[in-house]
């Protein structure tokens, strides 16, 4: 009787530590959620979005103004996503384009863009809020940084049961000393400044410690982030 009642608490135990575990996970979650949303209401973007969208009316050129808010309402809306963590690789790639045509109307002189990802592709979900951010890093840090246009390129292909998608730019690139203090800050979780480790520590929670992002640069060259996601289908709630 006493090792029932002593397997018994052992189990109770179990069950107890792994409650602990995933209320800490859905803390995390909801934190790193917090967060993100909180980087996408940024008042500069917000107030040069404004701005742009002021110069096109006082130039008469309307049908510009609503495509750029149009562009402000979407990224916005799938931002939100009805509450969703979870999104599909369609919504992700809308609102990252609806991102990226706002920026080219300020930044027309220095920003191309191109994003090729394969239709079939297209319906498999990831944590929502994972490619704009690293856009947002691409154009900021590497394509602000260079002389000339810059070019962003988004691609996605399949490996195995997973998906792997790239945000690459031809700018600034960094030496080998800045690559590994970004890799350093990023998986170890300390504080970039760059939006990263928030994207990175989400798909490890969502997906597992096999996914998240891996870097490669290179000086006066541009920089490459890799997404690596499982492949999945099931939306969030």
């Amino acid at each position: 009787m006493q090792t029932l009642d002593e397997g018994f608490n052992e189990m109770i135990g179990r069950v107890n530590s792994l409650l602990e575990h995933v209320r800490d996970d859905q803390n995390a979650l909801r934190r790193a959620e917090l967060e993100l949303l909180q980087a996408q209401i940024n008042p500069h973007f917000l107030y040069n979005t404004f701005d742009s969208i002021i110069w096109l009316a006082e130039a008469g050129k309307n049908r510009e103004v609503v495509e750029m808010t149009t562009n402000l309402s979407v990224f916005f809306r799938n931002s939100l996503s009805k509450g969703r963590d979870i999104i599909t690789l369609a919504a992700e790639k809308q609102q990252v384009e609806s991102y990226l045509k706002i920026q080219k109307v300020r930044y027309r002189d220095i920003l191309q863009y191109h994003i090729n990802i394969p239709k079939e592709l297209l319906d498999y979900t990831l944590p929502k809020l994972t490619l704009q951010p690293l856009v947002e890093n691409a154009l900021y840090h590497g394509i602000k940084n260079r002389r000339g246009m810059g070019i962003i390129t988004i691609t996605a292909h399949e490996e195995g049961d997973d998906i792997l998608l790239a945000v690459q730019d031809n700018g600034a690139g960094m030496s080998a000393e800045q690559l590994a203090a970004l890799r350093a800050g990023v998986y170890e979780d300390r504080h970039t400044g760059l939006g990263l480790v928030n994207v990175h520590k989400r798909i490890r929670l969502y997906c597992g410690e096999a996914y998240g992002l891996s870097f490669d640069s290179e000086s006066e060259k541009g920089s490459c982030v890799t997404v690596r996601i499982p492949k999945q289908t099931q939306l969030s709630q």
